[in-house]
């Protein structure tokens, strides 16, 4: 075993209402004192409308990527139905038995996919609250099986099922970002890896928390994808950081929750802005989420695509390799 799981610890946890002293973050992130209380962030909502590329619906992503780095879009496309059944198979695999789990746990040879827990370096060695689940669901020829639960069933289906679905709001999206950036519609996912795009499925599992006040699901941070699609449960726990203060973000039922990653603002030279965030948790209720991160391929090198810089905007990151990003992202290297 990789290391004892926070569902055990969890669980251990719940009569003493305590938490062991590595989860207590620091007073400086603690959620009880950090949060602007008793108000909910509306982060943008967007129409899809069915998905034709309009001048209105590529304003509005274009200014919400730029100011907030967030969105969330309703009429995308995908089946209530079809979000409901990828949860309901993710929140089964939870439920199972440690001993079950444990056979597609991470190794030290299969890199971010698999079952685990920890996941980057911290600061003081302290601990997120959250297990996970990471495989690619998309394209089919890196998909690694021996990384999906065999149990349920029909996780494989739904999986499949959601991906098909996922992969077409999010083409659509990517033509608008790039449209918005003054680009044709398709250069933006050329900048990013074009049909070498990956999806990257994590699914986030908050147990109950005996002092969510001084812990955190996931540290504050920016995703290093180009984008994060995510569906979450009922239960509140993203937070977004805006005007010097931390909010919770309202949940629309069945929306998908758009975040900016670092690749975009990396590729547009600063014009969109990956959304800082974290996750808080609950003292009654089990969180999960389900963020799709949309990646480039390992080796493939990115930079601020060169039509977005000029004399008067010079480009403002360095072009990298997407591995060597990732790793120093991961274990708090300076870019």
């Amino acid at each position: 075993m990789e290391v004892e799981r926070v569902q055990s610890i969890a669980s251990q946890s719940k009569l003493a209402n305590i938490i062991p002293s590595q989860f207590i973050r620091s007073e400086d992130e603690q959620p009880a004192a950090t949060t602007l209380h008793g108000v909910v962030l509306e982060v943008p909502v967007i129409d899809l409308g069915g998905g034709d590329i309009d001048d209105k619906t590529r304003r509005l992503i274009s200014e919400a990527s730029s100011d907030w780095g967030i969105f969330q879009v309703v009429n995308h496309g995908i089946p209530d139905e079809v979000i409901a059944k990828l949860q309901r198979v993710g929140r089964e695999f939870f439920e199972l038995p440690e001993e079950e789990k444990e056979l597609i746990a991470k190794t030290p040879d299969s890199g971010i996919q698999g079952y685990g827990t920890s996941l980057q370096k911290e600061v003081q060695a302290k601990k997120a609250w959250v297990d996970h689940l990471f495989h690619i669901i998309w394209p089919p020829a890196a998909i690694n099986y021996n990384f999906w639960p065999q149990n349920p069933p029909s996780y494989r289906e739904a999986n499949e099922e959601y991906a098909e679905k996922l992969l077409e709001v999010s083409e659509k999206l990517m033509k608008w970002l790039s449209l918005g950036l003054g680009l044709e519609e398709g250069e933006l996912k050329a900048a990013m890896g074009g049909e070498d795009v990956a999806y990257l499925m994590k699914i986030n599992y908050y147990p109950p928390c005996p002092r969510p006040d001084l812990a955190l699901g996931v540290v504050a941070h920016t995703d290093m994808s180009a984008i994060t699609i995510l569906v979450p449960n009922q239960v509140q726990g993203l937070q977004v950081f805006r005007d010097e203060h931390w909010y919770d973000v309202k949940y629309i039922p069945n929306a998908l929750i758009v975040h900016i990653g670092d690749q975009i603002e990396i590729l547009s030279n600063g014009k969109y802005k990956a959304v800082y965030h974290r996750s808080t948790v609950n003292k009654e209720s089990t969180r999960m989420s389900w963020p799709v991160f949309v990646e480039p391929p390992q080796d493939f090198e990115l930079g601020p695509i060169p039509k977005l810089v000029n004399q008067q905007n010079p480009p403002k990151y360095k072009t990298k390799k997407y591995k060597d990003y990732a790793y120093c992202k991961l274990n708090k290297i300076p870019q």
